[in-house]
């Protein structure tokens, strides 16, 4: 029974594909639901389109003459050499060391191409992934594709913008259990336990590559913001381990940090995508903007959230969860009970709500997208 639903999904994602144009938003609900897009072999055609990437204009692979005139060459030498865990176990060590050259070779041509982009450590945890189910061709366009939007808040000169996504932690968490939330503020534990998580799409802390891919099909196909959601959950689904541990700062910290690596994944994606319905940025904006008033690539997308309302699909979702839930019985039932539904929201999320920022390219609606538009969007 199972073999048969994957094999009717994969029928639907090829489907989508031969369309013309390529049904983009059948492919960003594949990507949501039970799943994700299932193999590698999929993930090679779905992710460019998820991006916007043309595949059949790919740039040339850089040259090794990018190393001597990089600043950022040493220390990326040093994150690469250290990422010897993200391979897959038994991969022999020639073949090994082949991709960390390419590795490094796909980072520095993103930033020299893009000079306004600056490396952060983890970066290479997200890149590897790329190349680890692409190829280092195809990788190195995905990746300059998401740095100079999904991820550019991380890329900035300081941390300032990555503090602030971390600032809509807390009242994602908030809004659903105001017990965890007051108990995390009385330990001073903060949000930098989360921050690996964050910048790196979980590629750092997870061990099991097939969820590591299984996020990044999810995260690719909405908002910006879907990590931070995931993020939330994560802490939610430990609500009892949190309020069981010691209310100081170096207890909840260790406990958050050391992230379980049997999550039940598909059960908190599902309910990620929920809060993000229930609970959008634009809502969340004004609390996360307390510590820090800087506009950033993801808070400006409620621009884009107010012009896809005009959309049928999304008016009638927004429409369905307008009154937001009230009282702590309600918004605990977000987490504990089944959603039968929750994937046919999610899919009308991947049409309008949950569209990632580059999908400006891909999204046809009946609004003129004016080039004023976009930048601000992406200022």
């Amino acid at each position: 029974d199972f073999d048969a639903k994957e094999k009717r999904k994969v029928a639907k994602i090829y489907q989508a594909l031969s369309c013309e144009p390529i049904d983009v938003a059948a492919l960003r609900r594949m990507a949501i639901s039970e799943g994700g897009l299932l193999t590698d072999e999929i993930r090679r055609q779905v992710w460019p389109q998820l991006l916007s990437v043309n595949t059949d204009d790919l740039p040339p692979l850089p040259g090794k003459e990018l190393r001597e005139d990089s600043k950022d060459y040493q220390q990326v030498l040093l994150d690469v050499r250290r990422s010897v865990r993200r391979f897959p176990p038994g991969m022999p060590d020639d073949q090994r060391e082949g991709l960390q050259e390419e590795l490094i070779d796909i980072i520095l041509h993103v930033l020299k191409r893009n000079p306004q982009l600056h490396y952060y450590q983890g970066y290479h945890d997200i890149v590897v992934t790329f190349l680890l189910v692409v190829g280092d061709r195809l990788a190195t366009a995905l990746v300059e594709k998401l740095s100079t939007h999904h991820l550019r808040d991380f890329m900035d000169p300081t941390m300032d913008n990555t503090k602030h996504i971390l600032n809509y932690l807390m009242p994602i968490i908030d809004q659903v259990n105001p017990e965890v939330h007051d108990f995390m503020q009385s330990a001073e534990v903060g949000t930098i336990f989360a921050l690996s998580w964050l910048i790196t799409w979980f590629g750092h802390v997870l061990s099991d590559f097939r969820h590591v891919v299984r996020l990044y099909d999810f995260f690719l196909a909405c908002h910006p913001l879907m990590p931070i959601y995931f993020a939330a959950v994560i802490v939610l689904y430990r609500k009892q381990e949190v309020l069981d541990c010691e209310c100081d700062m170096a207890s909840v910290h260790h406990l958050l940090s050391q992230i379980p690596q049997d999550l039940p994944y598909e059960t908190l994606i599902s309910r990620a995508g929920d809060l993000f319905v229930q609970f959008p940025p634009s809502e969340l904006a004004r609390e996360a903007a307390q510590r820090q008033a800087e506009r950033t690539a993801a808070s400006t997308f409620k621009d884009f959230e107010l012009a896809s309302a005009q959309q049928r699909p999304d008016t009638v979702l927004r429409q369905r969860f307008r009154e937001r839930l009230r009282g702590e019985e309600r918004t605990k039932s977000i987490l504990t009970k089944p959603r039968t539904n929750r994937f046919v929201k999610l899919a009308a999320m991947g049409l309008t709500v949950a569209l990632g920022a580059v999908a400006l390219a891909v999204v046809r609606s009946p609004l003129e997208w004016a080039p004023k538009f976009e930048l601000q969007i992406f200022p």
